[in-house]
């Protein structure tokens, strides 16, 4: 009985990120808070821009061990472009990779990025098939694989399936997109693994599972992502109404602050997790870039990007009417994390650039003619005339 607790204990433990299959906690505050400038010198950026290729270099992966890995990936929401941008770094390092998409190749879904260019994964030598995650087996043809990715679930009743196959199979290493959005608030932000979390959420679920079931494991806790392919709306809905002139409605005073990475960071973190699996082994990882941006400075840098200027309206939520997760894409509260495990075990380096990535999501987001579409704004009005900031012919 006494073992059995201790073993409970050490997989409760390895999913908070308390502990890794090697050593003990950390001390939460070991090392110092990075920087959280909005801008840098035009000399600063040159130079982060001249190291980045460098960087992306040191982060990629070796194609010494050629590896067979099977990423699950999701057919919704953000978090699709993660598998996307790993299954291509991956082939490029020379590993084969099999891309499994929930459900069926001819649906609407897969007529949108990352999805619709797929073909760069084929073309590349990789394998794109569509099922049911519930079944592996049949989805990859009796396959077998050295690593699992899945980039699909949120709770037990998705994932253990895939853990299931993946154990009975001989896979020898897990990974899983979990999201730092499981952390419980804190007062002293940025989250760092070791950190509280929610034990009801789903994602903690999954983290203990596959602790219990694998040695070489590893979960990626991602938060906000830009990046070509990306289709969930963030710096587009900024764009939105920068374009067309509107007041971009922030809630509370807009200096909260969030993270907002670059996908390329988080595919080549992953990438270094297959690459070093003993170092990765037992560990959670904060999937997020290493700077911080405020709400305002989001809006600022989206209309920077655009060539364009940005009017910001701020506004209580209680007092406007509204619910700020319907009107607003991101959380309004202090929420960020910081990638601290990625670089102490892994080696790893941030290569975002929030300024110079967005000129790439703007090009595409004017590239596309959204900008140019009609488009209706009630909540936005909704909240501007609360303010006293209504649009002509708008009331409320």
């Amino acid at each position: 009985m006494a073992f059995a607790a201790a073993a409970a204990s050490t997989a409760t433990a390895l999913a908070s990120g308390r502990l890794s299959a090697a050593s003990s906690a950390r001390p939460r505050r070991a090392s110092s808070r990075p920087s959280f400038s909005l801008s840098a010198s035009p000399r600063a950026v040159a130079a982060r821009r001249r190291a980045a290729p460098a960087v992306r270099a040191a982060v990629s992966v070796r194609a010494e061990a050629k590896k067979s890995v099977l990423v699950v990936n999701t057919n919704s929401g953000g978090h699709a472009v993660i598998g996307f941008y790993f299954a291509k770094e991956l082939l490029a390092a020379g590993h084969a990779v099999t891309v499994l998409t929930v459900g069926d190749e001819g649906s609407d879904k897969m007529k949108k990025p990352p999805f619709s260019r797929f073909s760069e994964l084929t073309s590349a030598g990789g394998k794109t098939v569509w099922g049911d995650p519930a079944d592996v087996a049949a989805a990859v043809g009796g396959a077998s694989f050295d690593v699992v990715l899945d980039n699909n679930g949120k709770d037990l009743d998705a994932v253990k399936p895939v853990v299931d196959w993946a154990k009975s199979s001989g896979v020898g290493q897990f990974l899983f997109i979990s999201s730092a959005g499981i952390y419980k608030p804190t007062e002293e932000p940025p989250h760092v693994e070791g950190d509280a979390v929610k034990e009801s959420a789903g994602h903690v679920g999954v983290e203990k599972y596959i602790a219990e079931q694998f040695g070489s494991w590893a979960s990626f806790r991602p938060q906000y992502m830009i990046g070509s392919g990306n289709n969930k709306d963030c710096e587009e809905w900024f764009f939105d109404r920068i374009v067309r002139g509107r007041p971009v409605p922030i809630p509370g005073n807009g200096m909260q602050l969030t993270n907002i990475a670059h996908v390329r960071d988080l595919s080549s973190m992953l990438a270094l997790a297959v690459e070093s699996p003993g170092a990765a082994a037992g560990r959670i990882f904060n999937c997020v870039s290493d700077r911080a941006v405020t709400l305002d400075g989001m809006a600022r840098l989206c209309a920077a990007a655009a060539g364009a200027a940005v009017e910001i309206v701020h506004y209580d939520p209680a007092a406007a009417g509204v619910d700020a997760k319907k009107a607003f894409p991101f959380r309004n509260m202090h929420f960020y994390a910081e990638p601290r495990a990625a670089k102490e075990v892994l080696g790893w380096a941030s290569t975002t650039n929030l300024a110079e990535d967005l000129k790439e999501r703007y090009a595409e987001y004017a590239g596309s003619g959204r900008g140019d579409k009609a488009m209706t704004f009630d909540l936005d009005d909704k909240i501007l005339a609360a303010v006293g900031k209504a649009p002509a012919g708008v009331s409320v």
